[in-house]
């Protein structure tokens, strides 16, 4: 079987973290939060004209879907900051430790025209399960920065399991919402 086609994956600081930046996290994120919370809406925009597209054109611009990726890796990399993930600061441009990539579709030969009309619906087991997987990324985000306070690592299978919740989101709002695949989401963390 081929890979899935939307890869993520966070590196693993093998490192000592800031323990000080890792203390006012929530605070020093306030900046970057906010240029996340303005630029947000341009993802939910570009949502319903490529649906359009697909649906009476059989076509994906490619600068469309290559500024919906950057901008859910903009996205990723601000949660992987926000989750104690990495210590350096979100860059807008820079990928730094955090990689998302998507496999660009032929719109004529790998995706159903009709399909992008009820991926949202499609997708409901897997919120379901993504809703209780987050509770627990945030209990684990929470253990992870009494871990880093006074061990300076982050716990290996606790960011595991954060990394994990990550993949298996960034898979589906690929595919529900990005619309670059009809493949569906596997349930899983790998």
């Amino acid at each position: 079987m081929e890979p899935y086609p939307i890869t993520f994956a966070v590196d693993y600081p093998d490192r000592a973290l800031n323990r000080l930046s890792t203390f006012f996290r929530l605070f020093a994120a306030i900046p970057i939060w906010v240029i996340l919370a303005l630029l947000g809406n341009a993802l939910t925009a570009l949502w319903l004209p490529t649906m359009l597209m697909i649906l009476f054109r059989k076509k994906y611009p490619r600068w469309w879907f290559d500024f919906g990726l950057e901008m859910r890796r903009f996205q990723n990399r601000v949660f992987a900051y926000l989750l104690l993930m990495d210590d350096r600061y979100p860059s807008t441009d820079e990928h730094q430790s955090v990689r998302l990539d998507y496999v660009y579709p032929d719109a004529e030969r790998d995706l159903n025209r009709f399909l992008p009309l009820i991926k949202w619906l499609l997708i409901l087991p897997h919120a379901i399960v993504l809703l209780v997987l987050y509770i627990g990324v945030w209990i684990a985000a929470i253990i992870a920065w009494f871990a880093i306070l006074f061990t300076g690592r982050y716990p290996r299978g606790i960011f595991d399991y954060v990394e994990g919740t990550l993949r298996w989101s960034s898979r589906v709002q690929g595919y529900a919402f990005g619309l670059v695949t009809d493949r569906y989401p596997p349930f899983s963390f790998d």
